[in-house]
This record gives C-alpha cells, structure tokens and sequence, in this order.
C-alpha cells in the first residue's frame, strides 16, 4: 500500500512538471509564432540573411588629370593570386581543381612572380602539411597586372585563383608627385594622403554599390532570387591646371640638377601671372608613387615651407618705394655697410668696395644698403609694413593644395625692419612670392594662384565645377608695375646685374631678381658660412612688357666645383623650362638675343668609325674625347639630339678602352667619363683632378675601380674670377644677393 501510495505521488509530480514544460514550451512557440522573433531578432530577417549572397560593387576612383586631359592618377585593375592544395576538393573529379603538380607548378609561376620556384613549391608544401584549403605567396602574389595574369592562366594549371582587385595609378612616375598626392587601400577603400589625392578625396571617392540574391544550400541562385542591385556613383574626375609637357620640362631639368650638383632641397613653381593657373610645380627630393620606398620630404616644399628669401623680396621693397614716389634712380648712396641710430650693429652688402652708387644700380647689384635705406629713410618702416600686407605677406595665399603654412613677417626690432627689406628675418612661401609677384607681371592686378581647374562627371563628362581666376588684390598701380619690370630688366642686361649673361632667354627678355639667402643653422642660432651653404634662387617673368609666365627656382646647398657661381643650377632650371615653354605655347619671341650662347644638336655617331666620328663632332663645334685605341664607336655620353654648348666635350668610347691622363678634368667629366666605361668612380676633394689610381693607358675593364684625387687651383687670378663670376658668395657673412 505505502509503495502503491509512493508511486501515485511521483506520477502527479512528474505529469506537472511535464504539464508545466509543455505550457512553457506551447507559450514560447506561441509568441515566436506571433511575435516572429527571438532573442530581439527578426526570424524572417534571419533567414533572408542566411539564405542571402550579398556583394559590395565597388565604385572607380575619379582620375586625375592635366589641363589637356592627360591622366595623372586613375585606377588600376590588379589581382591577387592563390592556390588550392587541399587534394579532398578534387575527389570524384575527372579533372584536378587543386595543384596536383606542385615542383612543375612552381617551376611554371617562378619568372611570372619574380620568386623562388623552390620558395613557391615550400608554401604550397606547407599549406597541404598544415591541413589548408589554399595559400597565397605574400607581395610576390599582390598586385599582378592583367598581362601577368593573362600569361599564368594560359598555364592552365588547375587550383590557381585569382581576386581581382585595383591600386591608385601614376603613369608618370615621379612627376608633380607632392601636387598630385598618393591614395592608399584603406578598409577595402582608396583613401587620399596628400595632395590633391587628399583635397579632393571626397569629390575623387564616389560611393559604393551592392548586389543581394537569395540562394540554396548549394550556392545556387534561387528561380525567384529578389535580387536587389544597388549601383555604385563612380567618383568625379578632377582637372589641373597643370600642364603635362611643361611639368615634363621641368621634371627633367630638376633631376639633372638633382644629378649634377646633389642639393640638399630643390623647390620651382611655373605659373600664368594673368590667371594665377600653376602650370608646373616640383620639388626635390620627391618621391615615385607607385614605388614608394622611404620617402624623405612627404610635403610640397612650394606652400608648407616657409623660409627666409633673400633678395628676391627686394622686388616688394623697390615696387613700395616707386608706389609712394620716394624712389629716384639716379640718386646716390654710398654702398657697404649701414646703420640707424636705432641699430646696435651695422647690416652690410654682400661686397663692399662699390663706393657710391645709384639707387637704381643699388637694384641691379642688389645692394643691401640700397633696400635698407629705402625702407628706413625713403619709405618708413610703417608704410612699408603696410606694403607688406598688401601683398599679402602676412596669410596664406588661399591655393587649393592642402597644407599651406604662411610665412611670418619679423618686424619687431628695428633690425628686423631692416633686414625685412633684403628678405632676412621674415619667412614666406615659394607660392606667396609667386602671388605677390604676379602684381608686378600683371599690371599691379595680384592673381590668387590655383591648381584644380574643374570638376568632371566621370560618367557624364558634364563639367559639375569651373575655377575661374580671382584676384587678390592690387598692391601695386598699373604704372608702378611697368617701372618695376623696366628696372628688373637691367638686373639681366646690365654690366652691374646680378644676372647678367646668366639668366638671359634666346628669344624672349626677362625681368627678374636674383637671391642669395643664408641659412639659419639650428645648433648655433647663427647663419651658416662657406660658399655651398646659400639657398639660391631666381624670380623671373617673360616676355618683359606682358608676361606669359612666371617662374620661381631656389636651389640649397648645392655641390660647386672650384670658382662655379651658385646660379649655375638655378640658370639652368630656368633657361630650360622658360625658354622651352615660351615656344610650346606659341608666345611669339620679342627679341633675338645677339649675345646668346650657341647651342648645337648631338649628331648620331651610334655605328660609326672612330674617325668618322670625330669629324662629325667636330664639324658640329663639339669636343671628342677617344676613350681607348680602337676604331670603331662602342657607346658615347651624350644622347642624339641633345641640345650641347659649343664646345662642350663629348667622350666615345671605343671597343678597346684605355685608361685617359684625367688631369685638369673636372669632377663632372671625370663622373661621365666613368658611366660611359662602365666603372666605378669615388672621388676625393674638390676642384679638379690630379691624382688617378688607374695609370694613363692601362687597358680598362667594366666594373673596374678608378680613384681620382681633386684639389682646388692655385692661380692669382682666383679671387678675381670670385669676385667676377661668383657674385653671390658673401665677403662679410651677410650673404644677401
């Protein structure tokens, strides 16, 4: 009976608790049913999810290209390769779809990847021991071009894949580089770094697309998928102002440079004074987008690097002089040093045995004394503080690049007034002396400078937005401007000019300034010494009466050989991209210069015999130098077509090389002597050669190691070629040319 009671208990308790369940369990179902939701989640939405495929339809970065439709920047279709080792992907299959073969695989993928064939094979080998579906083969397998991946796929070796993706493209190189900026992948996106990449990041990126199909377990698309395609709004192309063959012009006289006189920064800027449009802009160093490897200068020295100018701002301090009538350019000063009675210490000229002089030849020697007095005693330091601002000295210039810094106007003390004059103390930018400038090219009128043209549907080609020139502001009259390009003039034609025979065109006439400025050394807080340690520059427009472009080029610390004045490498950066430009544009030529140095064109020597050569070379007014006894032309050091200075030397080196007596040589021809040998140079000292390691006439291999030894010459004359042809080099420390 007790056990028959114990029993009946227990069957209560346990058909309650079943009661009990199936109520929570009737009631759960009940509100799922109701509710189609668990947990907060949406079943239905749950279940389209799972049973959904969904892709991102990636939108094509807008391009980048030059004033004429050039592209500068675009997209890139690139891909990345994988392979299948798992051997269960292909059971039951007739044909392999993993790499069956993988020694023959790698063997195959080896030159295409530029790896390894054993590394190739030990990836794959590793990725079938660890139990993996597939491997990938690091950078090696990134960024494959379409005609790689054309050429592995006619391989046909089964379980290769690949993932299409796209990298930001610079078909130029190293061109414009810090202008045009880099975009870098980002979260499966392009983003913009610098430059215009980054100012225009959100007009360049468009927005992505998608597409959504429901599927069965299988992958397959069902007959009723609901697809849902969302199209990707590719980006906007943006126009520069840019000139493509311009920017080429300039690119290529600035790696010379780069190459010939290895300065410490290199800065130009090409610009239509009319307009403020930027033609060209570039800097040294710079960088190749598409190789980046450590790169040493990310900024565009043009508009984030404020420096002292030299006497490039005496442009500014003579055009405040003329403005307010206090500038007579026949009256005299005496040259060399000055002083105010509220000066501690006098500021000197860069030489100081001129005696007395005019104001207007003050300018063309570029007399600190001149510029000092003008502002202190002509002028007043308050008045031309208010030329300063005028010519917006004291703000950036508004450009569309991003990172522009102003410089800072040092007008405390009345030292900083007066070195303010001569371009010392007080800092500006490369794009604030080229706005401030285009007052004196343009009728007094200051153009805002700019690089974007326009906007451009990329899909439409409807122009979305135009830039237009706007001006700044008129510091200047119309008159005041003409004077001033009269007097700069002289600065190039005059006997007395600081650019006299160095900066002149063929065929167009020049106003410009010259400018020697000295570098701040951090460590001592005082200026640099030493004749290399300047930042030379030049300011110029041409043609004089009604410029058609401006240029700005400043050169630190460049390389000079014994007696090499520091406006050799700026000259030559100007003379090459003005001249050249001036005549790509069709500016008709409002002179012929009768002083001009004769250029000849490099004949092509490339075949002929040794004697053959020389008389062509010579016939063209150039210099053979026969490197060996053979007699016929092996290679030579200049390129066809090359535009050479009369006389210039040029090496041929024949099929049986000999060591040369370099003696007397200078550094650069001893360089281009060892490049077209073929062997190796290392130098020491300066001037030019007297000492070879290598004896005249010992037969010369490539790769041989030659040491040549150079020291400056000992002549009377020398100080007398410095004081010549070197005028930019300072006698007292002040350094202001």
């Amino acid at each position: 009976m007790r056990k028959n009671k114990t029993t009946h208990v227990m069957s209560s308790v346990f058909m309650l608790l079943f009661i009990v369940l199936f109520l929570v369990l009737s009631g759960r179902f009940l509100y799922i049913q109701g509710t189609g939701e668990v947990d907060g989640v949406s079943l239905q939405e749950w279940a389209d999810k799972k049973r959904t495929n969904s892709y991102v339809i990636e939108a094509e970065r807008g391009q980048i290209l030059d004033r004429n439709g050039m592209p500068l920047a675009y997209d890139r279709a690139v891909y990345q390769i994988s392979a299948i080792v798992d051997e269960s992907y292909s059971e039951g299959l007739e044909e392999p779809k993993h790499v069956d073969d993988i020694d023959k695989a790698a063997d195959q993928l080896a030159p295409l990847l530029n790896m390894d064939a054993a590394k190739i094979a030990e990836i794959m080998k590793k990725g079938q021991e660890e139990g993996r579906f597939q491997v990938e083969f690091g950078v090696h397998g990134k960024n494959i071009t379409q005609e790689t991946k054309e050429k592995i796929e006619d391989l046909e070796i089964p379980g290769v894949n690949f993932e299409k993706d796209s990298i930001r493209y610079y078909p130029n190189g190293t061109f414009a580089s810090q202008v045009i900026g880099i975009a870098q992948q980002q979260e499966d996106k392009l983003i913009g770094r610098n430059g215009i990449e980054a100012e225009m990041d959100d007009v360049l990126s468009g927005k992505n697309g998608s597409i959504s199909y429901k599927r069965d377990n299988f992958n397959t698309k069902l007959l009723d998928p609901d697809e849902v395609i969302k199209q990707a709004d590719d980006g906007e192309d943006v126009y520069l102002t840019i000139d493509q063959k311009i920017q080429t012009l300039l690119e290529d006289a600035m790696s010379q440079v780069d190459k010939d006189y290895n300065p410490e920064r290199m800065t130009a800027v090409v610009m239509n004074p009319k307009t403020g449009e930027v033609v060209a802009m570039s800097n040294r160093p710079s960088y190749n987008p598409n190789e980046l490897g450590e790169v040493s200068n990310w900024y565009n020295d043009v508009v984030s690097n404020p420096f002292e100018p030299g006497s490039t701002m005496k442009i500014f301090t003579l055009a405040a002089a003329i403005e307010e009538g206090v500038f007579n350019p026949d009256e005299k000063l005496k040259s060399g040093s000055y002083k105010n009675d509220q000066m501690n210490s006098p500021i000197h000229d860069w030489r100081r045995n001129w005696g007395t002089i005019t104001y207007k030849e003050g300018i063309q020697r570029s007399s600190n004394v001149a510029a000092a007095k003008l502002v202190w005693e002509k002028l007043g330091p308050d008045k031309f503080l208010d030329y300063l601002k005028a010519f917006h000295f004291d703000q950036k210039t508004g450009i569309d690049l991003p990172n522009e810094q102003p410089g800072h106007i040092l007008y405390d003390w009345p030292i900083e007034k007066v070195t303010t004059a001569y371009g010392q103390g007080t800092t500006v930018t490369p794009i604030q002396l080229m706005m401030a400038a285009s007052a004196i090219a343009n009728d007094g009128k200051m153009m805002r400078p700019y690089v974007i043209s326009k906007i451009v549907n990329s899909e439409t080609g409807q122009v979305m937005k135009e830039n237009e020139p706007k001006q700044s502001g008129q510091p200047v009259s119309s008159q005041t401007a003409k004077e001033v390009k009269d007097i700069l003039e002289t600065v190039i034609t005059s006997e007395h000019g600081t650019g006299h025979n160095i900066y002149n065109l063929n065929d167009y006439s020049v106003a410009g300034k010259t400018g020697t400025a000295q570098i701040p050394d951090s460590e001592t807080g005082r200026y640099m010494t030493g004749e290399e340690n300047y930042l030379f520059s030049f300011l110029g427009m041409a043609p004089k009466e009604d410029p058609e472009l401006m240029m700005y080029v400043s050169v630190k610390q460049p390389d000079l050989e014994e007696n090499e004045s520091g406006s050799a490498p700026v000259s030559y950066i100007f003379k090459n991209v003005m001249e050249n430009s001036l005549h790509y544009l069709n500016i008709e030529p409002d002179q012929k210069n009768e002083q001009k140095v004769e250029t000849v064109s490099m004949p092509d020597i490339d075949g002929l015999s040794v004697n053959k050569a020389k008389e062509k070379l010579e016939s063209k007014g150039l210099k053979p130098a026969v490197i060996g006894s053979g007699k016929k032309v092996e290679a030579f050091s200049n390129r066809p077509g090359e535009q050479l200075l009369a006389g210039k030397k040029v090496f041929i080196l024949t099929e049986k090389p000999e060591m040369p007596d370099v003696n007397g040589w200078s550094m650069r021809d001893v360089l281009k002597f060892g490049d077209v040998a073929g062997i190796e140079i290392e130098t020491m000292g300066k001037g030019f050669a007297v000492k070879q390691s290598i004896k005249k006439g010992t037969a010369l291999k490539k790769d041989d190691y030659l040491l040549v030894e150079f020291s400056p010459p000992q002549r009377e004359e020398d100080n007398k070629v410095k004081e010549e042809e070197n005028p930019e080099a300072s006698d007292d420390g002040s350094g202001e040319q």
